[in-house]
């Protein structure tokens, strides 16, 4: 008696088989992308062409200039790199 029983719900078990149901999902994966960021010139620079024989006035005024010049170049290299974010 438990023998068939046995046999029977083993039989039982494989007549509710059916094929599994294939379903295709779709997944958002960042992916990393080459920034594309405009090249930022660098520019002549006014204190390069300073001589030790130049007044301290010119000095400065080029010294001031260049600082000018610096401020400029560095927010430009930010917005590039902003541009990439």
């Amino acid at each position: 008696m438990t023998a068939s029983l046995l046999v029977g719900l083993l039989l039982a078990g494989c007549a509710g088989r059916t094929e599994p149901e294939i379903r295709y999902v779709r997944v958002e994966v960042p992916v990393q992308v080459p920034c594309r960021a405009p090249e930022v010139a660098v520019p002549p620079w006014a204190a390069v062409g300073l001589r030790k024989t130049d007044s301290l006035e010119v000095k400065v005024r080029a010294l001031l200039a260049e600082r000018r010049q610096r401020i400029g170049y560095e927010r430009q290299i930010e917005a590039a790199i902003q541009a990439c974010r």
